[in-house]
Order: C-alpha cells, then structure tokens, then sequence
C-alpha cells in the first residue's frame, strides 16, 4: 500500500461523519463520507477506501449489515469496520459472517477507533 490511507465513513449522522473525518484528516488520512448505503455506493470505487467505517443503523435497522456485502463485492480487499448504537451479539455474529474486519460500538472513543483502524492498516500492508 503506498501513499496516504484512505477511509470512508458511512453514518446517516452528518455530525459524526463530519466528526471522524476531521479526527483522522488531522492525522494524515484521506477521508470521505457518505450518508446511507446508496451513496458509499455510488463514491466507492471512485473514491476507492482501503477501509470504510459503516454504522449498522442508518435509514433503517440492519441498513449496515445489508450494505456490507456489496462494498466488500465492490472492492476487493477493503476493511470494513462496522459501527453501532446496538451492542448485540447477533448483531455482532450477523456482521462477521456477512465479512466485517472489525466491530465498534457508540459512542465512539476516537481513540479505540483510531487503534483498529491502524491494526487494519497494519494487515494491509501485510498482505500487500
């Protein structure tokens, strides 16, 4: 992997889009955002993340978990890290098995969120 790392956040919150965005283009990454499903999709490949952080809740329940699918079809290699509100271990068991590298639960602690994010990069790099 060469030069910045890119990221895509997908909330249907524009504050935490906006909010992640600026913690992480303050640490050199390139980020963009997106406000449900059909809009990472239509950004996706030319935006083309190394990984996207996805709510699991956005216009409807499981919205997440119904896109997740599609945006690892759509880019081959991507880390998807899922994010919700709901800390649920079906939630949990749903989006590991439809592919997600990774899963957060709200509030977001930038910190926690930062640290998997360079853990995914890490395995980026590796299988590279």
């Amino acid at each position: 992997m060469k030069g910045k790392c890119k990221l895509m956040v997908v909330d249907n919150e524009i504050d935490v889009c906006n909010f992640v965005k600026s913690f992480f283009e303050m640490r050199g990454f390139g980020v963009s955002t997106a406000l449900d499903g059909d809009e990472a999709m239509a950004k996706l490949v030319r935006e083309n993340p190394d990984i996207v952080i996805l709510d699991v809740m956005m216009r409807k329940g499981g919205e997440g978990l119904e896109y997740l699918p599609k945006i690892k079809k759509a880019l081959d290699g991507v880390k998807v890290i899922m994010v919700t509100g709901v800390d649920s271990k079906d939630a949990v068991e749903s989006a590991k098995r439809l592919g997600a590298d990774d899963y957060i639960t709200k509030p977001l602690v930038l910190e926690y969120l930062e640290t998997t994010v360079l853990e995914k990069i890490k395995s980026l790099k590796t299988s590279a």
